[in-house]
């Protein structure tokens, strides 16, 4: 590799706090980024913990995973503005994964995660990541926040039961046979702790509404002894001490049962945090560098199991409200994180008193903000091909696993795709029906013309489209629609943008039947790719009694020629 490709491969990873300070970084930039990054803090905060206790861990490694995950992936990152950090997304998967093998299989897991990551972002697979179908997106989002909205029906209510089960029907099951056990405290601390954030949204936007509902949910729990799970109840006193380096027991001799969690966690992290990153160019006019991007958030992924956090990706909402406070640089994060540092130091033991039910209520309103309801009811309006890669997707978030949903809708998708593509692929013979009026720019009136100057004993068919494998066998029948074989077939490929090997097998099993009755096959046109696929299979040398032509004007004179010295056709050997 060149020393210029080198420099161009390692630009990516350049990390855009060092493109902001070597731009020049004064004291407004710093107050600009300080005010951001404690607004942003003061969000992250009750979000950190409410979504660690949902994913079946305690507040603390919330906490954690914010200051270690969120301060990387700020200084490393390919983006100016991104706040990192836990999300919404990984919840059920996390959930399930600390279920079956403890925090230490969440932490290979993590691990795991991590390098996926930087090994993604080191083979530039960054870019590839915008070509993910919105129809799978939407639907396992929309999944997620169904899963998240099950999850807190138990703090939400205050049913006395043990743990809840992973599964959604179980869990719902577990929810009719418990109903009987609601707390009406609960349930009026989660009301108060909606309402206050919906009041807030609406009237004060800029406030911080979930901070003010934890607070007021705390103020209303103390103020009249309501009794209600509290954080300090359920798991102790928060430890005010800084985030330790340690790693417990990891069943590396699970790893391959763990691998597909890892790759879900990781596909979870790149695509939340490149759409992220893709959010704040579009709010600041920036432009982020999605391969170092990965590779931040790889290396962050990798510190936060290293200190006892959860996984970690580029929360789009934080992002949003640190480009909103006026933040100019990642020093913005890397401060959000050491605010979260200090508030955790200081206020640990007062965090304690926090109910259960106001986390319960922030989570309510995360599913509901993440089920981008109208934008799934959009795409239900979508062709149909979107519509099952939509449903598929949703519905086995919800009532199987992720990992499943993700697999499956891909594949789906992927299929659709084919079907469409091989739709779009047209083999025309210039001729209408009688009653078929053509419109004066028609390509067709141009084929017609076309054909009133074929010499006698010639045909012509014209593909449009790609020729890959899910359109190849359009082909086959090909000659099977002539009455009388002709001498020479021209085959026009002008409009055949690519070719792959199951499109050449298909042109040389066509070439071969010419062959065997006797029919000269001319293909002219070639573009680029396909001119220079069948010459690297060694099309030309195979199939010797084809001939090419560069246009159709040259296919005519050719034609014409072979036509006139051509002996008359026989039928199809059998």
């Amino acid at each position: 590799m060149a020393s210029t490709d080198v420099r161009q491969y390692l630009s990516q990873f350049v990390p855009k706090l060092h493109t902001a300070l070597r731009e020049g970084y004064g004291w407004n930039d710093l107050r600009a980024d300080a005010v951001a990054g404690l607004t942003v803090a003061i969000v992250a905060l009750p979000l950190a913990m409410a979504l660690a206790i949902a994913s079946g861990t305690t507040p603390e490694k919330g906490l954690h995973t914010a200051i270690v995950a969120g301060f990387l992936v700020s200084a490393l990152g390919g983006s100016r503005v991104q706040i990192g950090g836990p999300t919404a997304a990984f919840i059920p998967v996390v959930f399930v994964v600390i279920g079956k093998f403890g925090f230490g299989g969440l932490v290979l897991c993590t691990l795991l995660a991590g390098l996926m990551l930087i090994a993604a972002g080191l083979l530039r697979l960054g870019t590839l990541m915008k070509y993910m179908p919105q129809p799978v997106i939407t639907g396992f989002t929309a999944g997620i926040a169904v899963s998240i909205f099950s999850s807190q029906v138990k703090d939400a209510l205050g049913l006395r039961m043990d743990a809840v089960p992973a599964e959604f029907i179980p869990r719902w099951s577990a929810y009719l046979e418990h109903l009987a056990t609601t707390q009406p405290a609960t349930v009026a601390l989660t009301v108060l702790g909606l309402a206050v954030i919906v009041v807030q949204r609406r009237w004060r936007p800029n406030w911080p509404g979930f901070l003010l509902a934890l607070l007021a949910c705390t103020a209303a729990a103390l103020a009249f002894g309501m009794p209600v799970d509290t954080i300090g109840s359920r798991f102790g006193e928060l430890p005010s001490a800084l985030p330790a380096f340690e790693i417990p027991r990891i069943p590396f001799e699970r790893t391959m049962e763990l691998l597909p969690s890892s790759f879900t966690i990781a596909f979870l992290a790149g695509v939340e945090s490149l759409l992220s990153a893709v959010v704040a160019d579009g709010m600041t006019g920036g432009r982020h560098r999605s391969n170092g991007e990965l590779v931040a958030q790889g290396v962050a992924n990798v510190g936060s199991a290293l200190f006892g956090g959860l996984p970690a990706t580029g929360a789009i909402a934080r992002t949003a409200t640190n480009i909103r406070a006026g933040a100019r640089s990642p020093v913005a994060g890397m401060l959000h994180a050491l605010f979260l540092l200090v508030f955790m130091l200081v206020l640990a033991p007062l965090m304690g008193h926090v109910p259960l039910p106001a986390l319960a209520a922030v989570l309510l309103v995360v599913a509901w903000n993440m089920s981008e309801y109208q934008h799934f009811r959009h795409t239900l309006s979508a062709p149909w091909g979107d519509r099952i890669v939509l449903l598929a997707t949703f519905g086995l978030t919800v009532f199987f696993d992720l990992t499943v949903a993700i697999q499956v809708g891909l594949a789906i998708a992927t299929v659709v795709f084919m079907y469409r593509m091989a739709e779009s692929v047209e083999i025309s013979a210039g001729i209408r029906a009688a009653d078929d009026e053509l419109a004066p720019d028609d390509p067709r009136r141009a084929d017609e013309q076309q054909r009133e100057r074929l010499p006698p004993g010639v045909e012509v068919y014209r593909i449009s489209g790609p020729l890959f494998f899910g359109a190849a066998n359009r082909l086959d029948n090909l000659l099977d629609t002539f009455v009388a074989p002709p001498k020479v077939l021209i085959l026009r490929m002008g409009l055949v943008p690519i070719i792959d090997a199951s499109g050449v097998h298909a042109l040389g099993n066509l070439a071969r039947r010419c062959a065997r009755r006797g029919i000269v096959l001319v293909v002219s046109g070639l573009q680029a790719q396909p001119n220079r696929v069948l010459a690297e299979m060694d099309f030309g040398a195979l199939h010797a009694q084809v001939r090419f032509a560069s246009d159709f004007e040259h296919a005519l004179r050719l034609a014409a020629s072979l036509a006139a010295h051509a002996p008359g056709t026989r039928g199809e050997a059998q």
